[in-house]
């Protein structure tokens, strides 16, 4: 008989598989998972077209085609004045979760420990479990979710390998001011600690902020990955196509690893967005407005409803506080009891915490819909 032990076996389904399948089952809103309910833009997907016709059906370089790394490179120049080598310095990956897992892979080894904020995107901690390393869970402070710098300076010791930020944040929508780095600089900058930056919701930020990337900063430059989507910011998360940045000796290292994880992205797909963004940089340009427009769209249709909340500053995400509503059900519950009485779904903030506050009382809900979407949901949630 087979004896076999999950070096997971802690982990079960996904919370975002589970509510996205009792959405399916119970015919409800789906407004958990983030992904577009509308289409990718037209010019995009004849772009994937033309590139199957032009013959972009094969293997693309391990590295990813050079000519969307230097679309990648150009838009770090323009945005943040950044001189990034496409050959040296980038790699393309099939989604950004396998960079993450790459990148962690690359650096952490057994007993290494590595800082992760709270509430931390998935993939994180187990993909640290997976090296051998120790996920250390800072919880950010509500009810703005700043990092408490008290607390990271005391978690960081000799054993302390990488920290991983995420900027903007999922599943709260913070954003990293530019004091946040300085301070990140001043704890670490004489450790051998390596910085995982979790970006991929750059150009998603609100109301003039502005996206600091770890790449920004010349005391990082050296010792930080910055993971992005293409997914994210083309309204195409099935394409599962994102990339990393990194210094040319920390991309080295990504290297040996990723090329055992996933040979290449996929062709044509590659193809087809560096010819949109050649073509078309208008759409990030107006990507923050574009979305922005949404999550006000949404939080107008939530003005005659109970719920409390304050605008998201970044992500295509906006928590709601049920605390006057339902105070007696956890989050778990109060996601059941919505899709199950009021037939809309949404995903409990709880279970992106190692050990979630006993008196959080937050939903999420995606806002990458289209607007009689928006006002369908703000006419459920209204009522409740």
């Amino acid at each position: 008989m087979l004896n076999i032990h999950s070096k997971l076996s802690d982990q079960g389904v996904t919370i975002f598989s589970v509510m996205s399948a009792m959405a399916q089952r119970l015919n409800a809103l789906n407004m958990s998972q983030g992904f577009p309910d509308f289409p990718a833009p037209p010019a995009l997907l004849e772009a994937l077209g033309q590139a199957t016709q032009d013959g972009f059906n094969q293997y693309a370089a391990g590295d990813g085609l050079l000519i969307l790394r230097e679309q990648l490179a150009k838009l770090f120049l323009q945005r943040d004045q950044l001189q990034i080598d496409p050959i040296s310095e980038i790699t393309i990956t099939p989604g950004a979760t396998i960079g993450i897992f790459s990148a962690i892979h690359a650096v952490v080894n057994p007993g290494d420990e590595v800082i992760i904020f709270d509430p931390s995107y998935d993939s994180y901690a187990p993909s640290v479990k997976l090296a051998g390393g120790v996920a250390v869970h800072i919880p950010l402070q509500t009810p703005d979710f700043h990092v408490d710098w008290n607390q990271v300076q005391h978690a960081i010791n000799d054993k302390t390998r990488m920290i991983i930020v995420n900027t903007p944040h999922n599943p709260t929508g913070a954003i990293w001011a530019k004091q946040d780095w300085l301070q990140l600089i001043t704890l670490i900058e004489d450790k051998n600690i390596v910085v995982l930056s979790d970006e991929v919701y750059e150009h998603l930020i609100y109301d003039g902020k502005r996206h600091y990337s770890a790449l920004c900063f010349p005391e990082l430059r050296e010792r930080s990955f910055v993971v992005g989507s293409f997914g994210k910011t083309f309204h195409v998360t099935g394409w599962k196509t994102g990339y990393c940045i990194a210094a040319p000796a920390l991309m080295q290292v990504f290297r040996q690893i990723y090329q055992f994880t996933n040979f290449c992205g996929v062709t044509p797909v590659q193809m087809a967005l560096a010819t949109f963004m050649a073509k078309h940089p208008e759409h990030i340009a107006e990507l923050a407005n574009f979305y922005q427009a949404k999550r006000d769209m949404f939080n107008a249709a939530l003005k005659e409803s109970r719920f409390q909340f304050t605008p998201s500053p970044g992500t295509y995400f906006q928590n709601l506080d049920y605390s006057t509503i339902r105070p007696d059900l956890n989050d778990v519950a109060m996601c059941q009891y919505l899709a199950e009485q009021h037939g809309i779904v949404a995903i409990p903030v709880s279970v992106f915490y190692q050990k979630p506050p006993e008196n959080l009382r937050l939903i999420r809900f995606c806002f990458a819909k289209k607007q009689a979407t928006l006002q369908q949901a703000g006419q459920i949630l209204s009522a409740v």
